[in-house]
């Protein structure tokens, strides 16, 4: 891989270096917040040799694989090391709070990961030494490194004011000061022993390992920095901002935020035991069976902040990293089944590859490089994920590392006070790759080669048992792999097209019956006279909306005629709110059925009358 070739080309596509906000990276992801979403052209991103995909959340997330530090350095040369943190870009486009946040959680928290992750290893290495009679845990060696892969988490509040300055914007060395107001020795004495602040009693918390209050602390402590760097004369602005932002903010910090933020940590906590106290363990094999998704969609990184808020407040975890364990192990379990099974050389190659990196806990290659390729391969995966998380689940294991669960990173699971711990880590990574890999060796199939299937399958023609449907809507027909949302884009749900819309009305395409209307009116289904099933899905992530704007025309069991209206929507408050508007319409029993679209239906305007998909039973 040209690695320099690979950068700019990424660079132009997300927009051009003005358009870049923030830039970071990730185990496999080259990750983007940029100045206007819409700049970036996802499908020439896709196209760049050496991206795998592309993922359009908070962040533009483009994703490399095991080559992405490489990337990432290339394209730090190419920015000029100008945007290496929160540039001096803004963004312009109007984006949903929901956006806002996911974005801000995961830059405030993903830069920390190395750092915990790096001291928990380290601890844990220690503990199986200890266990197998290497060192003696009663040595002041194993002692003072013990203290030393314990500071990142002791010190969690400096790094997350750091990270959140980072951030926000604000100056970083004088947030970390500030929020190390509240781990003083001599102020957390004071504290012990019952204080007061301007009549005001100081209560006694002890601040390290938390992570609310000095994201509070550093919030307030921005605004303060703007406030007085705005009315501050330049001549002192050097000492005068630092001194005034540092007086006003700790003392706040002291008296509520620290306080606050604490009380916030623990209701957290508890939110976490009561979940498990009332659903118990069958949360670990459900949220292990759901992670391909969640991975596909970046929306994995918003257990971040929970992970690490958690072992901050708990000293280990016991969901999310536990059935990532099982996710990421069935990942591995499925590749190498696909590798033994199938012909094609280049798949053989991708699978291997992406099995080992999978077995070390990085999934993105198998992911897209295999798993959402093969539907039955996701099938297996989600298998894998659900008997290995099952049993992870019934023995309660628990994590005390916040970093990718696999075959190197098994020692996150060793506990002094927990011995079998380790043991059942094993045998669950022995249950997911083995469920995973047989049910792909069962269930994989290959996929006929396409000009092998172009020479010998005739084009479909026009019968009675086809089913010709028209457009369900007005506006720009575009192809599904267009869409900037995976679980559309990669066909998992089927094959179809895609529409952006100029009205907000939705027709049926051909005669069928309803079967299915989302409670919130922003989806629904259809069974067409031939058996095929299709789906109609209006705009990406409307589901957040709970039905507003949405209003169904038809109910469950109606049966309706092509041109009559299905729902209505409110195309411009889709739009206003930042609501990507595109219509999906695809055949989700697509390996029963062959969907045929128009040559040309690329980004054409079509309406209620042009024909956009045949349908036609398979082997009829």
């Amino acid at each position: 891989m040209d690695y320099k070739q690979v950068a700019k080309e990424v660079i132009k596509r997300v927009g051009g270096k003005e358009n870049i906000s923030h830039f970071e990276h990730c185990s496999t992801r080259l990750r983007f917040s940029l100045v206007d979403n819409r700049k970036a052209d996802v499908a020439k991103l896709e196209q760049i040799e050496g991206v795998m995909a592309v993922k359009m959340t908070a962040q533009c997330q483009v994703v490399i694989g095991n080559e992405v530090v490489e990337v990432y350095d290339e394209v730090v040369n190419e920015l000029g090391g100008t945007v290496n943190g929160e540039g001096s870009n803004q963004s312009k486009e109007k984006r949903r709070i929901g956006s806002v946040l996911l974005d801000f959680l995961v830059g405030v928290f993903q830069p920390l990961i190395p750092a915990i992750a790096g001291g928990g290893v380290l601890k844990s290495v220690l503990m199986l030494l200890s266990l197998i009679g290497v060192m003696d845990s009663n040595s002041e060696a194993y002692q003072i490194f013990m203290l030393i892969g314990d500071a990142p988490l002791y010190f969690l509040p400096i790094l997350v004011a750091i990270t959140t300055a980072n951030k926000l914007r604000a100056n970083m060395l004088v947030a970390a000061s500030t929020v190390g107001v509240l781990l003083l020795p001599n102020m957390i004495a004071m504290m012990e022993e019952g204080t007061a602040l301007f009549t005001f009693s100081l209560q006694n918390v002890g601040y390290s390992y938390q992570v609310f209050p000095a994201i509070l602390t550093v919030i307030v402590f921005a605004q303060v920095e703007k406030f007085w760097t705005k009315i501050s004369p330049k001549p002192i602005r050097i000492f005068f901002v630092p001194m005034m932002s540092m007086a006003m903010t700790a003392p706040i910090a002291l008296l509520l935020l620290g306080p606050f933020g604490f009380t916030l940590g623990q209701g957290f906590a508890s939110v976490i035991l009561t979940i498990f106290e009332y659903v118990g363990w069958i949360a670990v094999p459900l949220l292990a069976a759901i992670l391909p998704f969640m991975v596909a969609t970046g929306m994995h990184k918003a257990m971040v902040p929970y992970v690490i808020t958690t072992l901050g407040e708990m000293g280990k975890e016991i969901l999310y990293l536990p059935a990532s364990l099982a996710h990421n192990i069935a990942e591995s379990g499925a590749c190498f089944a696909v590798a033994i099974r199938t012909k094609d050389k280049k798949l053989k190659a991708t699978a291997i590859s992406a099995g080992i990196s999978a077995l070390f806990g990085i999934t993105e290659p198998a992911l897209y490089g295999v798993t959402i390729q093969y539907k039955k391969v996701l099938y297996s995966v989600m298998i894998g994920s659900f008997v290995g998380g099952a049993f992870i689940g019934l023995v309660g294991i628990q994590a005390f590392v916040p970093v990718g669960p696999g075959l190197a990173s098994l020692t996150m699971f060793i506990s002094e006070e927990l011995p079998k711990n380790i043991l059942y880590a094993i045998f669950g990574l022995i249950i997911s790759f083995v469920t995973a890999f047989i049910a792909a060796l069962i269930l994989f199939r290959e996929k006929k080669d396409p000009e092998e299937t172009q020479q010998n399958v005739k084009p479909i023609q026009v019968t009675d048992n086809n089913e010709v449907l028209k457009s369900a809507v007005k506006g720009e027909l575009m192809p599904l792999t267009e869409v900037k949302d995976d679980v559309f884009s990669t066909k998992i749900m089927g094959e179809g097209v895609a529409i952006i819309p100029v009205k907000g009305e939705l027709y049926a395409p051909v005669a069928g019956k309803i079967e299915m209307i989302f409670n919130t009116n922003h989806a629904l289904g259809m069974k067409l006279a031939n058996g095929a099933q299709v789906l109609f899905h209006v705009g990406i992530d409307t589901v957040q909306l709970n039905g507003k704007y949405f209003e169904s025309k038809v109910s469950v069991d109606d049966e309706v005629k092509q041109g009559d209206l299905l729902l209505t929507f409110d195309l411009e408050k889709l739009i206003d709110e930042g609501f990507d508007p595109v219509i999906v319409c695809v055949v989700t029993n697509k390996e029963d059925y062959a969907v045929e679209m128009p040559s040309d239906a690329k980004h054409v305007q079509v309406d209620t009358k042009d024909t956009i998909m045949t349908i036609k039973k398979v082997g009829e």
